[in-house]
């Protein structure tokens, strides 16, 4: 059956999704399925190459045979885990939560935050980000009708030729304050950052909150890796009652309990901003996977008395440590993060071969997509490009660097490494 252009045209796709272009995540997939070096060890889209710990799967499993636990969850979540949740951050937070009016269980943390942007930014109304960025911020705004106004994260000067601290990459207080403006309604945050690995500083995050209750703009802090600094990390909501008044703390028990593959997110915050992102998402899914939530409820009942947060930070120190020796063989500079399980390598001193044929829509992209699309042809080793993280004024930054995910076993890690040595031969 075939339609004629008139009746095709009726079915134009809405502008909000007809413009975006093929993303990272695809081209990375593509270039591995048809890498003729298998199989690929991916270090690339940041899932965990390990099970959840067995507390928590055995949870899950019990879940399945309550009759309850099968059914549609409440709306802002299951009760047992708002309580969980309530009970595990209030100590983090050096107040009570109040399980049934400031925490909302929402499908990942993604979707909270569309849910935060769904629920208070009208269009045209602007947002201000820090670059580099989680590719779905920019879609999930834009999704709202929301104007994105980008302040770029200034990092270390000597990042490209010696090996740094993610914690190095500053806040620009003036950009900030020149990119708000009488139509901002809120700031997104990242901390520790995706792709970066920085923590911001109890001062960076104070001067930011104080601008916010100065300019009256809500907070949206995305704090998902939070069970995993590597060096002191302070809590937005936790600077002052003014700044926690207008902070909504974004949560994810898929990376706290290596199971992202579940969707379980939340948000913590006041009760009458957590009202309004719970009505956002119960128009856009009524409510998250019922036994998975009881299952994270369980999580978090049980994390803090068998020592998993310390030993799930430990461990992936360790990770971060075990991979990044490799870069120290190699001499490549690399960014230590503070915390999360990204690590930003530089790969300048990598030549490419110049007859090397790329595909055109690699070719066309700045060189960390063509150095993504040789590492996996050549060493059957898949990482990200960050310049997809960045605005096109800015890419210049990040196109000589390449992100790894080190969540995953250390036998991978250590395959990783072997196959990273393979560059020699292309190392000026």
């Amino acid at each position: 059956m075939s339609l004629t252009s008139l009746e095709r045209e009726q079915f134009r796709p809405a502008s909000r999704v007809a413009s975006q272009k093929q993303d990272v995540w695809s081209i990375i997939n593509e270039a591995a399925t048809n890498s003729p070096t298998q199989p690929i060890i991916n270090m690339g889209q940041g899932f965990f190459g390990y099970n959840p710990p067995k507390f928590v799967t055995d949870a899950a499993k019990d879940a399945l045979d309550k009759v309850d636990c099968n059914q549609y969850a409440p709306t802002k979540g299951r009760p047992r885990l708002k309580k969980a949740i309530a009970k595990a951050y209030s100590p983090l937070f050096g107040r009570d939560i109040d399980p049934d009016t400031e925490v909302v269980i929402t499908t990942g943390a993604n979707e909270g935050m569309l849910s935060a942007f769904m629920g208070f930014v009208e269009p045209g109304e602007e947002v201000v980000i820090f670059e580099p960025f989680f590719d779905q911020y920019i879609s999930n705004i834009e999704m709202a009708g929301g104007v994105i106004r980008y302040v770029p994260l200034e990092p270390p000067k000597n990042g490209g030729s010696e090996v740094s601290s993610a914690g190095d990459w500053t806040v620009n207080m003036e950009a900030l304050e020149k990119a708000i403006n009488s139509k901002t309604k809120m700031i997104v945050l990242n901390t520790p950052h995706n792709p970066v690995g920085k923590i911001f500083s109890k001062s960076e995050l104070q001067a930011i909150g104080d601008l916010c209750v100065q300019r009256n703009l809500i907070i949206l802090s995305d704090e998902v890796y939070d069970r995993l600094p590597f060096t002191p990390f302070t809590r937005m909501a936790t600077l002052s009652p003014a700044i926690a008044a207008r902070t909504l703390t974004v949560g994810s028990a898929g990376k706290n309990f290596y199971c992202t593959g579940w969707r379980v997110g939340y948000l913590i915050g006041p009760a009458d901003l957590i009202h309004y992102v719970a009505a956002a998402h119960t128009r856009i899914c009524f409510s998250s996977v019922s036994p998975l939530q009881e299952a994270a409820a369980v999580g978090f009942e049980k994390a803090e008395e068998l020592g998993f947060w310390e030993q799930s930070r430990k461990e992936m120190k360790g990770k971060v440590e075990r991979f990044c020796a490799v870069f120290d063989e190699l001499g490549l500079p690399y960014s230590k993060p503070d915390g999360g399980y990204f690590v930003l390598a530089n790969f300048a001193r990598v030549k490419l071969p110049e007859d090397y044929k790329f595909p055109p829509h690699v070719a066309e992209r700045p060189r960390d997509y063509k150095l993504a699309w040789f590492l996996i042809m050549e060493m059957g080793l898949a990482a990200i490009p960050p310049t997809e993280f960045y605005t096109k004024q800015n890419m210049w930054m990040a196109e000589d660097w390449l992100r790894f995910a080190v969540c995953k076993e250390d036998d991978v890690l250590e395959g990783a490494k072997e196959r990273l040595r393979g560059l020699r031969k292309y190392m000026s």
